[in-house]
């Protein structure tokens, strides 16, 4: 049995520690977590590698209401390894 993975809920979720398959389950649950602190811009490191850790958070990104938009980083932020995503804020 694993332990769950603390981490700061501060806007910024670093994916190179996690495995592939947590990578879904943990994107919702961070967003959620920053959405209750008033976080709404949020930037997801995914690396560059050959796009498929980016390809998944893009596709759960895609299925939350809560997402307002996202885009890649520029490149002071990470470029093509980070992606930037704006929450709606809470009703």
């Amino acid at each position: 049995m694993t332990s769950p993975h603390e981490f700061p809920i501060d806007g910024r979720l670093d994916l190179h520690t996690f495995r592939p398959g947590e990578v879904k389950e943990l994107v919702e649950d961070y967003l959620v977590a920053c959405r209750e602190r008033g976080i709404l811009q949020v930037r997801i490191i995914h690396g560059k590698g050959i796009g498929t850790l980016r390809e998944m958070v893009h596709a759960t990104l895609k299925r939350m209401p809560m997402v307002d938009s996202f885009r890649l980083a520029g490149d002071e932020a990470g470029g093509w390894g980070a992606t930037i995503v704006i929450l709606k804020p809470s009703s």
